[in-house]
């Protein structure tokens, strides 16, 4: 078996796992919410944010926070007072569906009504991975440049939602948005744009809201790298707990 072989062998049998944890936490009426960005994209300021905003508002919310090593992330993300998890990889770049169905094992709050998985900061390996997610959303930094949706093709074509973060420092940085959008819409034709700030709390209200709006019904758009294209049928699901 060549090596494209084996990599195919992988991102299939993790595409089953997908599907029977999407399929486990729809009966449980939990959608999934996978955030992809590159490291000091501002991530998981914005989350905090959005997991403080869902707190106020009594929406049940929960997340995951995956990192090579420490546990910095989820004392962040605890002080919005949502229930956190810290996935450690040990080295590995991305998250898999295996990793996330074990963590969820006996914590998952019943009442959960989203769940936001944060992944490694990595606009590569994460991008090739479904998680079981109903809503995948690629976040940029206005400090990363106009055609990082270019280089990372993948990451932003399988995006649903695409966020702009630190908008604040948008001229500073020189910002082109016009050349940002028309560079998006080239691998992603039609997907929508969320301008965000995490020091204003620009955006944090829009982004819970499209995350309550997919679990009530699958989001309206539909990216042309799917985050789950393989098209495997699911086996048989097992229970979470």
């Amino acid at each position: 078996m060549c090596r494209s072989d084996v990599k195919q062998a992988v991102l299939a049998k993790n595409d089953d796992l997908a599907a029977d944890l999407r399929g486990d936490l729809a009966r449980q009426g939990v959608t999934m919410v996978n955030l992809l960005s590159s490291p000091g994209s501002g991530k998981t300021e914005l989350l905090g944010r959005v997991l403080a905003r869902a707190v106020e508002r009594h929406v049940p919310v929960a997340a995951l926070t995956a990192d090579l090593a420490t546990e910095n992330d989820a004392v962040r993300l605890a002080r919005s007072g949502a229930p956190v998890q810290q996935l450690l990889t040990d080295g590995l770049c991305h998250l898999e569906a295996r990793q996330v169905r074990a963590r969820l094992a006996g914590w998952l709050p019943p009442e959960t009504a989203v769940l936001f998985v944060e992944n490694v900061g990595n606009l590569v390996c994460p991008a090739s991975y479904d998680l079981g997610e109903t809503l995948r959303i690629v976040l940029m930094a206005v400090t990363e440049g106009e055609d990082k949706p270019l280089k990372y093709p993948t990451a932003f074509g399988s995006a649903h939602l695409v966020v702009v973060t630190k908008t604040d420092l948008a001229e500073a940085a020189g910002f082109d948005e016009d050349t940002f959008r028309a560079n998006v819409h080239q691998v992603n034709p039609g997907v929508e744009i969320v301008q965000s700030c995490a020091r204003t709390g620009a955006g944090v209200g829009a982004l819970l809201d499209h995350a309550l709006a997919a679990r009530d019904t699958a989001p309206p758009h539909r990216p042309p790298l799917a985050p789950h294209p393989h098209g495997h049928q699911p086996t048989a699901p097992a229970p979470l707990a």
